[in-house]
């Protein structure tokens, strides 16, 4: 199924929504009401669409220096969304108030000189991260040096107080400026009602907001607002999206992995994971596995870095929150039908075939090959890789121990085999259930297939009384006494399989 630019754009607007605490729709409310405020003031209407969409494009790329610092980077931003960023003592004083988090006394009080002594310094770095890397997905994505431009100036403000360069005025490209304007009148309109955002405008009128756009929105905004109120924001958003026409096979692969990077990009400890996992995927079930993969943690951007980078043990709400992230996930990929598709297995890569996985809880039978693939290559990945609290296992022992999480039954074993072999892993020799040969599961299998003691010993090349000694040790070793039965435990078992129950090994 095709997928648009535009549909991607609204996916990671979405996406946005969750990295800075705000409600699904709040960035595309902003997109609509840029577009109104675009057209009255005669500004390119494609340009400013992409650059207020994508926003924070290149917000993951700071999360993990922001928490270092302030703590839950989502909370922090969702109180920035309404700091004046144009007045340097109201961005001092959140600063101060975050600084050194979960810490007192004179650890906070250092924390508090750290933050004082770095300074605007810091503050420079910390913004042109997020707009390198905002840049560096925009040119993945496409998008011309007009929008590019004005991704950069993101933090920038119209009094040049803003970072990380000072730009001030018209310096600022228009498109930025507006979406600055709409996002903000969107956060105050939708908390505190049209009025009270429009006595803000009027307030930052000339200091953070160009005072032609500001007069405009004072004179518009009270009837854009209520007609985007009622609005459906992903609806509304993708009706006055550029137009854009289908992409192509390799720009759709592009799109999913910006997707992935997105997503990873929130800790350092994540880089290059989804990528890893789905070249294993992709190797072990095939491109529809290996395109979920690219998607499954999607929304990590949910949950914020003090929880991800955490050297610890973490606390149940913690592990809560965690759980949530599949979750987000699917309600992301649900929006744009070309990832609806892949929704089901890339949510699935926290699940188990016990039950004891997350966010459904989904078990067995609930699962298919690709789904239990994905977990597996999830797994593998994880382990060879460093962790917060752990640092990587040589490949070995991550092979090791994906084959005790299937022999405890939370990992399907062939997946696992299947995903090893992808990573370079000889296969091991299959496990068989309740003490079987080799011929004692070839026996079962033809038993399963519908075939007669007779037909049994023909295929074999054996003797009837030979192929009926086989069926009968067959039903004493998994403790049933009739074919039905007998099908039944090799479905359960997995030994329908070409090749279940082999000896091979393959590198």
């Amino acid at each position: 199924m095709a997928v648009t630019r535009a549909e991607i754009a609204a996916l990671l607007a979405a996406a946005q929504d969750h990295a800075f605490g705000q409600p699904p729709g709040a960035q595309l409310r902003a997109t609509v009401l840029g577009q109104h405020l675009a057209r009255a003031a005669g500004e390119d209407l494609a340009t400013t669409w992409w650059t207020s969409a994508l926003r924070f494009l290149g917000c993951t790329g700071h999360a993990y220096d922001t928490a270092v610092v302030f703590g839950d980077e989502i909370e922090l931003r969702a109180r920035s969304l309404r700091m004046d960023a144009a007045n340097p003592a109201e961005v001092l004083r959140v600063m101060i108030e975050r600084a050194g988090p979960g810490t007192s006394g004179l650890g906070r009080l250092r924390a508090v000189l750290a933050v004082l002594a770095g300074g605007r310094k810091a503050a420079e770095l910390n913004f042109r991260m997020a707009c390198e890397v905002a840049d560096a997905l925009a040119a993945r994505l496409g998008l011309d040096d007009a929008v590019r431009t004005a991704l950069a100036a993101n933090f920038e403000r119209w009094n040049g107080a803003g970072l990380p360069a000072g730009a001030r005025g018209t310096a600022i490209p228009r498109p930025m400026r507006v979406a600055q304007l709409a996002q903000e009148l969107e956060v105050f309109a939708r908390i505190e009602g049209i009025d009270a955002a429009l006595a803000v405008v009027r307030r930052r009128r000339g200091r953070s907001y160009d005072p032609q756009l500001a007069d405009l929105v004072l004179a518009h905004a009270a009837g854009w607002w209520a007609e985007v109120e009622a609005a459906d924001p992903w609806s509304a958003a993708l009706a006055l999206a550029p137009p854009c026409v289908p992409l192509d096979a390799a720009a759709t692969r592009e799109a999913l992995l910006v997707l992935a990077d997105f997503a990873d990009l929130k800790s350092p400890w994540f880089g290059g994971h989804s990528r890893a996992v789905a070249e294993l995927a992709g190797r072990a079930c095939g491109p529809a596995a290996e395109a979920a993969a690219l998607l499954h943690d999607l929304g990590r951007v949910a949950v914020p870095n003090t929880v991800w980078d955490k050297p610890g043990p973490l606390t149940r709400d913690e592990r809560d929150r965690v759980e949530t992230h599949p979750l987000v996930t699917d309600q992301l990929l649900r929006r744009v039908p070309h990832t609806a598709a892949l929704a089901a297995t890339a949510c699935a890569a926290h699940e188990r075939l016990d039950g004891s996985g997350y966010h459904r809880r989904l078990a067995g039978a609930q699962l298919d090959d690709a789904q239990r693939v994905l977990a597996a290559a999830d797994v593998y990945q994880a382990l060879v890789s460093d962790r917060p609290h752990r640092a990587a296992l040589a490949p070995a022992d991550a092979a090791a121990a994906l084959r005790a999480a299937a022999a405890a039954g939370r990992l399907d074993a062939e997946a696992v085999e299947r995903v090893l072999a992808a990573a370079g892993h000889r296969r091991a020799r299959p496990r068989r259930p309740a003490g079987l040969t080799a011929r004692e599961v070839e026996v079962l299998r033809l038993l399963a297939l519908g075939l007669t003691t007779r037909q049994v010993a023909q295929r074999l090349t054996v003797s009837p009384k030979t192929a009926d000694h086989h069926v009968q040790h067959v039903y004493a070793k998994i403790g049933v006494s009739t074919r039905g039965a007998a099908a039944l435990f090799a479905v359960e078992h997995g030994l329908l399989r070409d090749g279940a129950g082999e000896t091979r090994n393959s590198g």
